[in-house]
This record gives structure tokens, C-alpha cells and sequence, in this order.
């Protein structure tokens, strides 16, 4: 879709909403309703997606399944559980660029990553710490402090961390870069978001990578903000795991399925340290049980699995998966590139020392959110856009941050955001 407004009028946002291919996806989903009934103008996709209406079906299903077939269910359901994690492989695969035997949905995203930490964190003499972000998210943080230590290792002298020039928003690749060439001898693992959680910005994933196999490192990505959001190729650049949540972008719901994506060029060696649970163990003999003599994990990324996968989360997750295959991903990617130079045209007349984006604007460098710092107090005008029946969420101390979502916001919605944040500055 392009964009070429001749106004900041509702008129022309309505017009654009009237020509978008998409328009469809938005009766998809649950819109949660404000003033007067009315539909609110919901911009957290970034913290938690909304309800695909068809998600209700697929639960109720499992749960009928469940009240008619008992444990049967398990391989005489209409979708039999045993074998249910791997219809979200093809949708999943497709999403984040993988081969469908590199990905796998299971736990959540922080059980995943010290699952990966296990396997592809390898301290050795002389090369023993992790590269990482000073903004990192938290969890990130106290999974790799965590780890550390339970390697017997300290994390104040194991981490390496990654911080923004003075006065700049955001890491420079090149700067990530000169860090791997000059200390890369010393760095086991690089562990980097696709996408920043804070500020928005999508990190150049692939020239990292390049850069990280150059110095020795392994590589992994924190994709929570960038699974479902940005257009993805792990297997293409390389990457040796990404780990991901479902709740955000992809619309799995509250608590959702994690994801998880090991390259395939690790998931036949069985030589690679791991946590072993039954249900990453070769199926054909899984149900062997106690007479199986040792673990053998599958030739996947289904090897790192642990337990029997959970069908009621899942459920949401493959009803939100049918709608991105539907709706097809260069579609998706330009309705939301269409969205995001909107919102930029709206709100470039804003007077900078009120409302400063901090969100690369270069193409390519951000998905759709976008992070703006407010002069005073950032959570007081969350609200009074909420009073507004605009929803977006603050990060402390100042930071706005707006994700307008392409399965269902709309133009109208940022022009109705854009409307409510001018009245309040």
C-alpha cells in the first residue's frame, strides 16, 4: 500500500482505511470497547495482542475432545494431541525464516533461552563471557546473570554490555561490530534483541550474525518484539537460536506458547549439551518409556522439547497463525510500513521539545512501534489518552510507546492518536 497524504484530516485516514486490502483482518479479532461502546484505538500490540475471534472455536474443540475422548484424545481427537505441537512448525517456520524442522513451539521464552544457554553458552579458557545490551529486557538479564553463576562463573566480570553513544537513543551496528572485533576472543555468546523493546529499533540481525561467526562467537536473538512484527530469515543469516513469546505480535494470548528456533546445522548433533525431558526424545520410541535405555533426542528442534506440549495454549496460537498465513506477509509488511509513515507525517508538526521519537526512522530499521519521549510525566498523559479511549504504554521514565498493529489498527486509529496526543501537548 503507498502512502501519499494530502491532509492530516480524518478524511483522508477513513479513505485509506477504505482502500486497504487488510481491512478484513480487523473483524477478525476481539476490539476491546471504551466510551460509549465504541471500539477503542488499541496500540499495545507490542505488550499483548488481541483475541482472534476464531481462537474460541479451536479451544472449545480441544475442550470437546477432551470431555469425549478422555486420554484417547491423545491420538483419537480431531486434532490428536500427541502430535499437535507440529502444526504450529509450518506457520511458525514461516514467520521467522526457518527451515519447518528448526522451530518448535513449547514453555515460554525465558525457559527457552536458558534451555539455549545450556547448549550453545560453552565458557572455555579465554573465552567465557556474553555480549549483550545495557538496556537489555529484565529478563534477559537475570536469565544470564543466573546462568552465569550456576556455571560457577561471575556475572560482573562475565558480561559484556552495550550501551548507546552519549546522547543517542539507539546501538550503532558498527559499533556492535568494532566490540566483536576487538574483544570477539573473549565473547562465547552474543545474545541481542531483533528488536529493542524500549526504543523500537530493529538491529541489523544478519550483519551481526556475520560479524559474531567472524569472531568465534555463537549467536542467538531475543525475538519477543520482533516475532510476528519485522520480516525474519534466521536460517538464511545463520543464526545458531532465537527465542521468542507468542502474546505480543503473534496473538497467542495471555501467558502463551514460547517459541523456540535452534539452526539446523546444530539439531542432528547430539553431542551438544542439553536438558533432556521425554517428550524431546525420539518419538518413534518415546512411549518405550522406562524400558529405553538412555535419551535421544530427535534430529530437531523438537530435541530440546521437555514436556508434553500444552494444548489449551496452543489452541489460540493456531487460530492467530491461520490469520497471518491468510492475510500473507508482504502484505502484512506493507500495510504496516503504510501505517508507520503515517503516523510519522501525523506527528512530525509536534513541537520536538514536547514529543521526540526515539525510533529509528529509516526504513528498515524499526517495525511498527514506535517509541516516543514525552517532556514531563509520560505516564500522566498515558492516561489522559486512555480517558481518550486511546491505549498505549509507558516506559519509565518518559517513553511512549505505539505499535500500530497491521491485522487490525487502522488509519483512523492514528489519526484519532495523533488528534488526542496534540490536545494533551
Amino acid at each position: 500500500m503507498r502512502v501519499d497524504p494530502d491532509t492530516r484530516g480524518e478524511e483522508w485516514a477513513l479513505r485509506a482505511d477504505e482502500r486497504d486490502p487488510l481491512a478484513w483482518c480487523r473483524g477478525e479479532f476481539e476490539l476491546p470497547t471504551g466510551t460509549g461502546g465504541h471500539p477503542l484505538h488499541y496500540f499495545c500490540g507490542h505488550s499483548l495482542g488481541l483475541l482472534p475471534k476464531s481462537a474460541r472455536t479451536v479451544v472449545t474443540q480441544e475442550l470437546d475432545d477432551w470431555a469425549r475422548f478422555g486420554v484417547e484424545a491423545h491420538f483419537e481427537g480431531t486434532h490428536p494431541w500427541y502430535s499437535y505441537h507440529e502444526r504450529l512448525r509450518r506457520p511458525l517456520a514461516a514467520i521467522v525464516g526457518a527451515e519447518p524442522g528448526e522451530v518448535v513451539a513449547m514453555n515460554s521464552l525465558t525457559v527457552n533461552l536458558h534451555l539455549m544457554l545450556v547448549s550453545f553458552y560453552r565458557p572455555a579458557e579465554g573465552r567465557s563471557k556474553i555480549l549483550m545490551e545495557a538496556g537489555a529486557f529484565p529478563s534477559d538479564s537475570y536469565a544470564i546473570e543466573s546462568h552465569i553463576g550456576t556455571r560457577g562463573l561471575d556475572p560482573a566480570k562475565e558480561v559484556v554490555r552495550l550501551s548507546p553513544r552519549e546522547g543517542e537513543a539507539t546501538l550503532r551496528t558498527e559499533d556492535i561490530e568494532t566490540v566483536l572485533s576487538e574483544r570477539g576472543r573473549e565473547i562465547a555468546l552474543v545474545l541481542l534483541p531483533g528488536v529493542q523493546f524500549v526504543t523500537g529499533q530493529l538491529l541489523d540481525i544478519p550483519r551481526i550474525t556475520a560479524a559474531a561467526r567472524r569472531a568465534g562467537c555463537a549467536v542467538g536473538f531475543d525475538l519477543a518484539h520482533a516475532a510476528g512484527n519485522v520480516p525474519l530469515s534466521l536460517h538464511e543469516w545463520d543464526v545458531d537460536f532465537a527465542v521468542w513469546c507468542s502474546y505480543k505480535y503473534l496473538n497467542g494470548g495471555p501467558g502463551a506458547v514460547g517459541g523456540c528456533f535452534v539452526h539446523s546445522r546444530h539439531a542432528g548433533d547430539q553431542s551438544l549439551p542439553r536438558y533432556g525431558g521425554w517428550w524431546g526424545n525420539d518419538p518413534s520410541s518415546r512411549f518405550r518409556m522406562q524400558l529405553n535405555e538412555s535419551f535421544v533426542p530427535v534430529a530437531s528442534a523438537d530435541g530440546w522439547q521437555l514436556s508434553n506440549p500444552p494444548i489449551l495454549a496452543m489452541a489460540p496460537l493456531l487460530a492467530s497463525l491461520a490469520l497471518f498465513e491468510r492475510a500473507g506477509p508482504a502484505e502484512l509488511q506493507a500495510k504496516s510500513a503504510a501505517l508507520s509513515l503515517y503516523l510519522a507525517y501525523l506527528l512530525d508538526d509536534l513541537p520536538q521539545d514536547m514529543a521526540r521519537a526515539i525510533t529509528p526512522a529509516v526504513r528498515g530499521a524499526h517495525g511498527c512501534q514506535l517509541s516516543l519521549r514525552i517532556r514531563g510525566d509520560a505516564a500522566a498523559v498515558a492516561r489522559a489518552l486512555r480517558d481518550r479511549d486511546v491505549v498505549v504504554d509507558v516506559r519509565p521514565p518518559d517513553i511512549l510507546r505505539v505499535a500500530p498493529v497491521p491485522l487490525y489498527n487502522t488509519f483512523r486509529d492514528l489519526w484519532s492518536f495523533r488528534r488526542a496526543l496534540g490536545e494533551l501537548l
